[in-house]
């Protein structure tokens, strides 16, 4: 008798705190190195003969895919409960199907406990005048937290920018940490953007004062709530760092189509790792934000993977320029759905001037654009449309001599990812198949 475990190999190595526990995990995934293994519905289960006298005790909690180990490693998932998960994947029939022991069934049964409370806690009902008051206090942190802000970009523009490149990190931090104190950690995340500024490359200032200016107004529209549009406000508390249950939304209807994963960033940072996943859809032309935050050790909700097509239901969030949406529901497809897209530069500057005009604060959105090339002009890249007008490709160095030798120096449909005259190429189309670059 053999269990099923619904993840990948891929996905288990996703869990991987690095490069080097990946590389171990492999190693461990082999019969020889266990000592005795096992499993059940609930968990998977082993002892690893280490340096020490003792095997270390490794187990997997299944239903949650939680770890535990008895080594002394710091990492998490350690290499242990790595190798034992990928062992399993690769041959579960090599382990026995039995009761957990003791030191599993334990574990367990305090993790249900945890569980339990945390359901009972959430079961409760809502203290609402409670509620209103938390709510009330965190506006006021949020409030005092701005007026902080605003000095602090005040005298930027008083002392004029020509210094930032000198400030370092640690200065905008130490404003990103008030922000943070402030509980506005869309704040926090717009002065850490703007402490990665490129500072030593020519024509610094403008992309700099760029943001700036797109904080100012984010933190000016906050002050004026009261005049604001409600769905333009719920961007703006967005932008501040105030969320929306998820919960909630997904009682709303979505829409579903054939998505079509553009691209894939991901970010770390205080052991959390946000992942920004870009959808098109196929039928609807629409485009997606999922935005998925993953503790480390643990699985991303949905997995979703550049260049694959899934069929799913998304909601959208409230938005004047719905981008951010949440998976509802999903189901696998293999099906290549055709695409639309823009068919020049002219086109996406006038998507670009009606998108600012409703949301001057926004983030970087991606564009399907048909038939450009890259050509050399002034010592740089540009992608050329069509009708022989150019932009300046961003980042270019990491990725150019893909596309060019893929592309031969032909016009190919691309998919962009970037905002006004900044943008840089995530994917192409050759012979009908998307290609990740």
């Amino acid at each position: 008798m053999t269990l099923s475990l619904n993840l990948t190999e891929e996905q288990i190595l996703n869990l991987a705190p690095d490069a080097g526990s990946v590389k171990s995990g492999k190693e461990l995934a082999n019969p020889s190195k266990w000592v005795s293994k096992g499993a059940n519905d609930r968990a998977l289960w082993g002892e690893c003969q280490g340096s020490g006298s003792k095997p270390y005790q490794t187990q997997v909690d299944l239903a949650n895919i939680a770890f535990k180990c008895s080594c002394p490693s710091r990492k998490f998932p350690c290499k242990h409960g790595l190798g034992l998960l990928l062992h399993y994947a690769r041959q579960s029939s090599s382990f026995t199907v039995t009761d957990e022991p003791e030191w599993v069934s334990s574990w367990l049964s305090k993790r249900e406990e945890k569980q339990e409370k945390q359901t009972e806690k959430k079961d409760k009902p809502v203290d609402e005048a409670a509620q209103t008051k938390r709510l009330q206090a965190r506006e006021q942190k949020v409030n005092d937290g701005i007026e902080d802000l605003r000095l602090w970009i005040s005298d930027i523009i008083r002392n004029g920018i020509i210094s930032m490149p000198e400030k370092g990190a640690a200065w905008f931090e130490q404003m990103a940490k008030r922000m943070v104190d402030a509980q506005a950690s869309g704040l926090a995340n717009q002065v850490r953007n703007l402490s990665d500024s490129p500072f030593y490359s020519e024509g610094w200032q403008s992309g700099f004062m760029d943001q700036l200016l797109q904080l100012y107004l984010l933190i000016e529209g906050y002050r004026n709530s009261e005049t604001q549009d409600p769905t333009l406000l719920q961007d703006i508390r967005t932008g501040i760092g105030f969320t929306q249950k998820q919960e909630e939304l997904k009682e709303q209807p979505g829409i579903t189509d054939d998505w079509l994963v553009l691209a894939k960033q991901s970010t770390e940072r205080d052991n959390i790792t946000t992942e920004r996943c870009w959808l098109y859809g196929t039928n609807t032309n629409q485009y997606a934000l999922i935005l998925q935050f993953i503790a480390r050790g643990q699985l991303a909700q949905s997995i979703l993977t550049p260049g694959m097509f899934v069929n799913a239901e998304l909601v959208f969030y409230p938005s004047v320029l719905s981008m951010r949406a949440l998976i509802k529901q999903q189901n696998s497809t293999s099906s290549h759905k055709t695409y639309q897209g823009l068919n020049n530069w002219k086109e996406v500057a006038i998507a670009e001037t009606t998108a600012f005009a409703l949301l001057p604060f926004r983030s970087e959105r991606p564009y399907l654009v048909r038939q450009l090339k890259p050509v050399r002009h002034k010592d740089e890249w540009w992608l050329q449309d069509s009708n022989g007008e150019i932009m300046l490709l961003k980042e270019s160095h990491r990725y150019i001599w893909k596309l060019l030798s893929i592309s031969g120096g032909t016009p190919l449909d691309a998919a962009l990812l970037g905002k006004e005259d900044k943008y840089k190429v995530v994917g192409i189309w050759n012979n009908g198949e998307y290609i990740i670059l």
